[in-house]
């Protein structure tokens, strides 16, 4: 029987899951998030979602060809722009532009592809997968995050 487990995770907030939970490993594990589509509009879900990210202690690359710098970060036009190594690809751009970030993200190296709430691209998930990546679609990254990471009060 998986019995819930309590660890840190990033940001020091401490975890409380079932082990052996994809979800956490790759939050756990993982250091730097690319944010696809996210813009400087502080009332944006994007900008909300990679704020909270940052805060909880991860590496926010902002990827946007219509944008400089957001949350104090370069901003690239494109995932193969980036300079750093993308562990995980969160996707805030319409299902139909789903399959090119992919395949993007393939290229890059990176480890996962979260698309995030109504993004849904069956094919480019599975085009992921096979290509070794972890895949999440249709789901918060915040959300999953704080269902499994509570950050400590400021």
């Amino acid at each position: 029987m998986n019995r819930p487990a309590e660890t840190s995770g990033p940001g020091g907030g401490r975890q409380v899951t079932a082990a052996g939970d994809p979800v956490t490993e790759i939050l756990k594990n993982s250091e730097t998030i690319a944010v696809v589509g996210l813009s400087s509009r502080r009332h944006r879900p994007s900008y909300g979602v990679a704020q909270y990210l940052q805060a909880a202690g991860y590496r926010i690359i902002p990827v946007n060809p219509n944008e400089t710098e957001i949350l104090g970060e370069k901003c690239y036009a494109r995932l193969e722009d980036v300079p750093a190594h993308v562990e995980i690809v969160d996707v805030f751009r319409r299902s139909e532009f789903a399959a090119e970030i992919v395949e993007s993200a393939i290229r890059i190296g990176g480890r996962g592809v979260w698309m995030q709430e109504g993004v849904i691209h069956a094919e480019a998930a599975e085009r992921a997968r096979s290509a070794g990546l972890f895949v999440i679609m249709n789901t918060c990254i915040l959300k999953e995050h704080i269902k499994r990471f509570r950050l400590p009060a400021d």
